[in-house]
């Protein structure tokens, strides 16, 4: 069971984008609390993964890492120590070149949203990763930031929420 949702956005983005922000009415509509701190100090995936980890997440009382791109590295590479619950990854930058740190998901329950269409990160990167950690991947036919699908994107997330608070 969790109470806390913790967002990790991406990059070039912000941590209250249209996507994060749709996904934190959902939480907040289940009574959770919701995070999103703000990495545009740095462009560095593991400043940012130290940043996330000096913050110090509620672990105690249960929480879900949500990450988008970077932010889904940031996540994913946090996830043990702050002994996650559940991870929800959208197009997360895992196995690419300058984003070395460990991103074994380290959560009971984890999910990763991919875009066909990701100029960014090719889908068969995730595919690969999605498979080694033998970890559920759902594709949609969507770009880098999934903001077409977005309807998808959320159900894929109420999905995941009732995974957690069953």
């Amino acid at each position: 069971m969790i109470r806390h949702v913790w967002f990790a956005h991406g990059k070039e983005s912000g941590p209250w984008g249209r996507k994060i922000s749709a996904l934190a009415v959902q939480a907040r509509d289940r009574g959770l609390t919701v995070e999103s701190p703000d990495y545009r100090f740095t462009m560095d995936p593991d400043e940012r993964v130290r940043h996330l980890l000096s913050l110090q997440p509620p672990v105690e009382e249960g929480l879900a890492l949500v990450g988008s791109s970077m932010g889904g590295y940031v996540a994913a590479a946090a996830s043990g120590a702050l002994q996650a619950e559940g991870l929800f990854l959208m197009a997360p930058a895992v196995d690419i070149p300058g984003y070395d740190g460990d991103t074994t998901p380290r959560a009971p329950v984890v999910s990763v949203v991919h875009g066909w269409q990701d100029e960014i990160i090719p889908h068969d990167i995730v595919y690969r990763w999605s498979a080694r950690h033998r970890v559920p991947l759902s594709l949609v036919d969507a770009e880098h930031a999934l903001t077409s699908r977005l309807d998808e994107v959320s159900a894929l997330f109420e999905n995941f929420l009732d995974r957690l608070q069953a």
